[in-house]
């Protein structure tokens, strides 16, 4: 079969072309495993039109991921593409796996795949080849005579070193960024690698589309993919993107040695979505640092223990953040740390608590987000119950932006939107925190972009 992949743009005032998409690469690995034909269109680095690459490429099946906040860019394309093509449109990703009835019931979209994609999408394409019955693909949502049918869902894939590396040739490579581009400036290209899936915590703000369980490839595995990036990708940068990476301490230290073993800790990499700060110590990190390991980001969220115990049930306290930090910064390595303001149930006082926490933790980078409840989370229950939310559509749940997503009596969307800017100033506008941030040669290179971001940010224009 033909086969059309689609990341479809978002517009937000972030650099987006970081790194291709792994949830695209792992089916088109998956597809080309089959012998399919398959062509990725990529439509933050690529714009050709979209009417041109079906023109070319002429495909019989068609898929699209989309989040929260891509949702009514993935129908837009496929409103688009069933004008020009008769190809099956199949919708998959985090928002769909939540709502999958919302797309279904378009009629621009065929079908929906929920959750773990793989495997579905396989099963789906060899029904669709041989013009069977959908009864029997599990993970998918679809209409029949009207009506929504869900099938069974599918059970995640046990054994995640089963899966092919992902197919990084089909992405125009030359057209990302480097992973972090606000940090470094990388001459070459830059690769993800997910190591793991699934995470065994909940917190109430994620929008965890897995089972609560964690599978971890072995580190022969990851290794062998690491050295194909590096040896034969030409990897200058390799970031890690599990959500739950430092689970098994074994299996990360076994990982390190092998990297160091093999050589390829020429290769900086750096974990982007972070790592558990409860746990971790100085002989993961140091092994991670020696492994290439340059920069690590922890999960902070608050600076008060009520939030983190009956919020978001984080399963973390503020001296094991404490200690992750210090151990970090003991190794020789940098450190980002990611904060919310205006969770459920916060005050001003609590918010207060997450600002000085910050400051004191003084990572490189602190990331502050406005407490945003995505569908499918336990948070986007408790705003429905007790909140009341300000946006008027799934775009407007971009975190990126100066505006609360919700409020309650208790808590108004005035004061969380003024205690995150006076979060951003008042981190990163203390003289000492301004002296180390000139001294680094990136800050040069993103001077105007920051410039316009911090306008924003400060000023709320």
């Amino acid at each position: 079969m033909k086969v059309l992949l689609i990341n479809p743009k978002i517009d937000l005032p972030i650099d987006v072309r970081s790194s291709p998409s792994l949830a695209l690469a792992y089916l088109a690995a998956m597809s080309e495993q089959r012998g399919d034909e398959v062509r990725v269109l990529d439509m933050e680095v690529e714009d050709t039109p979209l009417g041109q690459v079906v023109t070319q490429h002429m495909p019989e099946v068609i898929g699209i991921t989309a989040n929260t906040i891509q949702i009514a860019g993935a129908w837009r394309v496929a409103r688009e593409l069933k004008q020009i093509t008769h190809a099956t449109v199949v919708l998959g990703g985090p928002h769909p796996t939540f709502l999958p009835a919302e797309s279904v019931e378009r009629p621009e979209i065929d079908i929906v795949v929920r959750g773990e994609g793989e495997l579905s999408w396989v099963d789906l394409c060899a029904h669709l080849e041989k013009a069977e019955s959908l009864e029997g693909v599990q993970g998918i949502t679809y209409q029949r005579d009207g009506e929504v049918v869900n099938n069974p869902d599918r059970p995640v894939i046990p054994d995640v070193d089963s899966l092919p590396f992902p197919s990084h040739h089909l992405f125009k490579m030359d057209r990302y960024t480097s992973l972090q581009p606000t940090l470094d400036h990388i001459e070459g290209p830059s690769y993800p690698i997910l190591s793991s899936r699934g995470c065994p915590y909940r917190c109430t703000y994620c929008s965890q589309i897995l089972p609560r369980q964690w599978r971890a490839r072995s580190p022969e595995n990851v290794v062998e993919e690491w050295r194909w990036l590096v040896n034969d990708l030409d990897a200058k940068e390799i970031g890690v993107l599990d959500d739950s990476f430092n689970i098994d301490k074994d299996r990360v230290l076994a990982i390190c040695d092998l990297i160091i073993a093999e050589g390829l800790n020429h290769v900086p990499w750096i974990m982007i979505n972070g790592i558990r700060a409860n746990l971790v110590d100085e002989e993961l990190l140091g092994r991670m640092r020696e492994a290439g390991c340059i920069r690590t980001a922890f999960g902070v969220e608050s600076g008060n223990q009520r939030i983190l115990d009956t919020v978001i049930d984080k399963h973390l306290t503020l001296d094991q953040v404490r200690a992750a930090f210090k151990a970090a910064k003991s190794v020789g390595m940098e450190t980002i740390g990611f904060f919310i303001i205006g969770l459920p149930g916060e005050t001003e006082e609590t918010m207060e608590d997450t600002i000085r926490f910050a400051c004191e933790l003084d990572p490189i980078v602190a990331n502050f987000s406005m407490a945003t409840p995505f569908p499918g989370t336990e948070m986007y229950k408790q705003v429905l119950q007790n909140g009341r939310l300000l946006v008027n559509d799934w775009g407007d749940f971009a975190f990126f932006e100066n505006k609360a997503q919700f409020e309650s009596d208790d808590m108004p969307a005035e004061l969380v939107e003024r205690k995150w800017r006076e979060a951003y100033r008042r981190f990163y506008l203390r003289p000492g925190r301004i002296a180390r941030t000139l001294l680094r040669k990136r800050i040069w290179l993103e001077l105007p972009r920051t410039v316009r971001i911090a306008l924003k940010t400060v000023v709320g224009s």
